[in-house]
């Protein structure tokens, strides 16, 4: 995808997360990416840096949760010709507690010869302490904050 525009490229983030994690979605990002993601629940990291180190992230998720489906799709360009807002829902299931998810996630990405070179993902850290079972560590680090 060297030659895709940044919308191309945001447009196929959100078709390879659709199925679940895989590694493939990792070949999105060029080789020195920052992920960040500031919502992360307790014990997750907040920064990543580099496609393999997100690569080794969405194998790690691989058996943990399933994809159903993302939707409710918006991809909106900006004053930066580089730079793309993404919006979509997500729903899946977590394989061990057996819940549903519904996320709703925003994200700022930076594509750069038809990688992303950046990457801010927003979701409700609600959503997932629910469907993860954890709120419970959610409230208590919020509690010690």
């Amino acid at each position: 995808m060297s030659n895709a525009a940044p919308r191309e490229v945001a447009e196929r983030l959100v078709q390879l997360t659709a199925p679940g994690p895989n590694g493939d979605l990792a070949d999105l990002f060029a080789e020195d990416a920052v992920l960040e993601f500031p919502f992360s629940p307790p014990g997750v990291p907040r920064h990543a840096q580099g496609r393999e180190t997100f690569r080794a992230h969405l194998l790690g998720a691989v058996g943990v949760q399933r994809h159903e489906s993302a939707d409710n799709v918006s991809i909106r360009e900006t004053d930066d010709p580089g730079t793309v807002v993404i919006e979509y829902r997500l729903r899946g299931t977590v394989i061990s507690t057996g819940k549903t998810f519904v996320f709703d996630i925003i994200a700022l990405a930076r594509v750069r010869d038809g990688l992303i070179t950046w990457l801010r993902t927003y979701s409700n850290p609600l959503d997932g302490a629910i469907a993860f079972d954890t709120v419970a560590d959610l409230v208590e680090a919020l509690s010690t904050a």
